[in-house]
């Protein structure tokens, strides 16, 4: 999950390898499950505050965690869908992080140390993936939570996917990322097996999947980041016929240009994900097509057929700034059956904000100063994407837990031991 920001900048990687921290870190913590020493420590002293966190990812996960085990305060956990995690439950797969040696088992050690966690609770009725939140659980009405608690955290994160609007949009075969790596996430959890054991199941009860199934069919991937190369795992699992990843920026360096992304800035650099080499190994070549823009989705009787792309070069208009522009006569059209958009996100919904009256800033995240996370409203506070805007995962937690700081001095309780 984390791609290692810390290794990009660490300092002996001027001249040599960097040190692997995330390496030491990831070996260091399953070292202590292994041996035993991760067990449950209920603070020893309860504050008597409630406290309610609106999201259950990696932010809602260490704010709920710092405000329950380090300040003793009860804390309770909304999360829409039926299992908690967030993003780590259902926005990765299973095979990037596996989510009962990773999510449950931490989800399980926290509740044991008193937080207590409510699923399918949709506060304020934000909008959902269709189908994919159980039956309605409980979460209060917004007036109800600000008198039942002492404080609330919104924690929802930035899940306001970016689409592409072009002819043939509303074409069948045409999904958000977030909407194949959910349901496909979501079957295996259910029937507790592989997707090779669960297809066999399905097969065997001749009932037809309850996730997007591209097993023979040919997909297309738009968007080059972690969640497009997730689409692309994620379709090579379930044995898509090809594959073919859509980027419209150029392929990167396969080394750090200094000039313009000089140390210790995150080097951009030409990387070989799990996605594109398990694609390379069943289909003869990296499936990412680079410089190219989808123009239109092409149909028959209402189903995705193709994609009409064209082909683009950056160009420098102003000092400083690139626009990309077509190439006349670069003209392409590509089969396909399914069509997955990976886009990115361009923040949060904004429901549960409008709820409790919380103002925006202007990129339309939860308007909140960084490291005091209040929002104009008293008692709310903000962290994570959702004030933020699309991040890491090392942030999201980092977020939590400065968020919980604050939140322990609003509810004037400094001195617990």
């Amino acid at each position: 999950m984390c791609p290692a920001p810390c290794e990009g900048a660490c300092v002996l990687g001027i001249i040599d390898k960097p040190v692997s921290i995330k390496s030491i870190e990831v070996t260091i913590i399953d070292k202590a499950w292994e041996l035993g020493l991760m067990v449950p420590r209920p603070p020893a002293n309860r504050s008597g505050k409630r406290v309610a966190i609106i999201g259950s990812g990696p932010c809602g996960l260490a704010a709920a965690d710092q405000l329950n085990r380090v300040f003793g305060h009860n804390v309770t956990v909304f999360e829409r869908a039926d299992r908690i995690g967030g993003l780590m439950m259902y926005g990765v797969p299973n095979m990037k992080a596996d989510k009962r040696q990773v999510v449950e088992r931490r989800v399980q050690l926290m509740a044991l140390e008193g937080v207590e966690f409510r699923t399918n609770s949709n506060f304020g009725g934000a909008p959902w993936l269709a189908g994919m939140a159980g039956p309605l659980g409980s979460a209060p009405a917004p007036d109800g939570l600000l008198a039942q608690y002492d404080a609330v955290l919104l924690a929802t994160g930035a899940t306001a996917a970016r689409n592409l609007a072009i002819p043939g949009r509303g074409l069948r075969g045409i999904y958000m990322a977030m909407e194949f790596l959910h349901e496909n996430t979501k079957a295996l959890l259910d029937a507790g097996c592989t997707s090779q054991h669960w297809r066999d199941a399905v097969s065997a009860s001749n009932t037809p999947p309850s996730w997007i199934d591209t097993k023979g069919k040919h997909v297309i991937v738009i968007g080059g980041g972690d969640t497009g190369n997730d689409c692309i795992g994620t379709a090579m699992r379930q044995g898509c016929a090809s594959l073919v990843n859509f980027e419209i920026m150029p392929q990167p360096a396969e080394s750090r240009e200094t000039k313009h992304n000089p140390w210790p800035q995150w080097p951009r650099i030409y990387r070989v994900d799990y996605g594109h080499s398990e694609s390379e190994a069943a289909h003869g070549k990296d499936p990412r097509e680079y410089l190219i823009n989808a123009k239109e989705f092409l149909g028959k009787n209402g189903r995705l057929t193709g994609v009409r792309t064209v082909r683009v070069q950056w160009v420098e208009k102003t000092p400083g700034r690139r626009v990309p522009e077509e190439v006349p006569g670069s003209e392409e059209t590509w089969s396909c059956d399914y069509c997955f958009l990976a886009l990115g996100f361009t923040g949060p919904e904004v429901t549960p904000a409008e709820c409790l009256g919380v103002s925006l800033d202007s990129r339309s995240n939860y308007k909140a100063e960084f490291g005091k996370h209040a929002t104009n409203v008293p008692k709310v506070f903000a962290a994570g994407d959702c004030r933020r805007g699309q991040s890491l995962v090392v942030w999201a937690i980092a977020e939590g837990r400065h968020a919980a700081n604050t939140i322990h001095e609003h509810l004037g309780r400094k001195d617990m031991s």
